[in-house]
């Protein structure tokens, strides 16, 4: 049997609601006699019942070649009007040829009702067609709707990913450009800085494969992180966290922290004189602040804008708050929404 042609249990609901009317028809026809002689009613109800179950399988099948023809959504009215047609020929076919038999067979019916039969059988056909094409429409819909949520979920995967695989190099770099100047300048911190670098770097293919970290984890990479600066700017790097308890199971995206502090070193002055200092704290509010002291570099290094833009496209992809960006009193504030979990 053809794709197109199977049944399903809607079918034969939709049959079971309609069935009355051939109860409902043969009394119009035979009038109170129907219900009084036995084999009146055993033999026109069994007549009723074959014609029936050839009109249910006809126009079923029929209503379900136009689906297949006429299945776009925008088709919506070439399906339902050659639907109504085919309804409309073959019942009224029917209902002759269930007429002519009553006729041969000698069952006693007045020509009369036969307006009113018809009548019953043109309120069945609007009342299957409904409901064929209200199940036909909603299951579209479902699975339109479906199919949405299937591929949103896959962009805003690939679009993780591709942020993940930016982070990646970009981090890689920086360091790498750090240890070649520190191999001139001091080859044992050099060592002690490689070292970490590989404990650091451990983290960051780790990070990679979820979309959101508990900001505990978070602060002990940034610490290690850290170390890495300090190694490589002395007294001249600092960092200070005041983080309330409570929200140190509260998560947010991976590396966000290291994207902002990189991104304060690699903007300002970073000297034993002038130090940088870097807070991250907390508020009541569960909002995480990063802050650093704004002393811009004199020459200016170009920008991509990769790690605060990679920050905000990640909470909007995870459906969250977004991240502000300001500056006051001479400092470089970002506040990040911390997700409950």
């Amino acid at each position: 049997m053809k794709q197109w042609a199977r049944f399903d249990r809607y079918d034969f609901l939709i049959y079971l609601l309609n069935y009355p009317a051939l109860i409902i028809a043969n009394y119009i026809i035979f009038g109170a006699t129907y219900f009084q002689h036995r084999s009146l009613f055993l033999g026109t109800t069994l007549i009723a019942n074959g014609w029936g179950l050839i009109v249910f399988v006809t126009l079923t099948l029929w209503m379900k070649f136009m689906r297949f023809c006429y299945g776009a959504p925008d088709e919506f009215g070439q399906r339902l009007l050659y639907s109504m047609l085919g309804y409309v020929a073959v019942m009224m076919s029917v209902i002759l040829g269930v007429f002519w038999v009553y006729d041969q067979l000698g069952y006693p019916y007045n020509p009369d009702k036969i307006p009113w039969v018809l009548m019953i059988g043109f309120v069945t056909n609007v009342t299957s067609a409904g409901c064929h094409e209200s199940i036909f429409t909603y299951n579209q819909l479902r699975e339109s709707t479906r199919r949405e949520v299937v591929l949103k979920e896959l962009n805003m995967q690939q679009q993780m990913d591709v942020l993940k695989q930016q982070v990646n190099p970009h981090f890689l770099f920086n360091s790498l450009n750090s240890l070649i100047a520190l191999i001139g300048e001091n080859p044992v911190q050099a060592e002690t800085f490689a070292q970490e670098l590989s404990s650091v770097y451990r983290y960051v293919l780790r990070a990679n494969e979820q979309d959101l970290t508990d900001l505990h984890t978070e602060l002990e990479f940034i610490r290690s992180y850290a170390h890495l600066l300090r190694t490589r700017h002395g007294a001249g790097f600092q960092l200070v966290s005041q983080i309330d308890p409570q929200f140190r199971r509260y998560q947010l995206p991976p590396l966000t922290l290291q994207l902002l502090v990189e991104n304060a070193v690699k903007h300002n002055v970073v000297l034993n004189s002038q130090p940088l200092r870097v807070e991250i704290h907390t508020d009541e509010l569960a909002n995480l602040y990063v802050r650093n002291n704004l002393q811009p570099k004199k020459q200016r290094l170009p920008s991509s804008g990769v790690g605060l833009t990679n920050i905000v496209r990640k909470y909007h992809m995870l459906g969250q708050a977004q991240p502000s960006v300001r500056q006051e009193a001479g400092q470089f504030v970002v506040a990040l929404p911390l997700i409950p979990v």
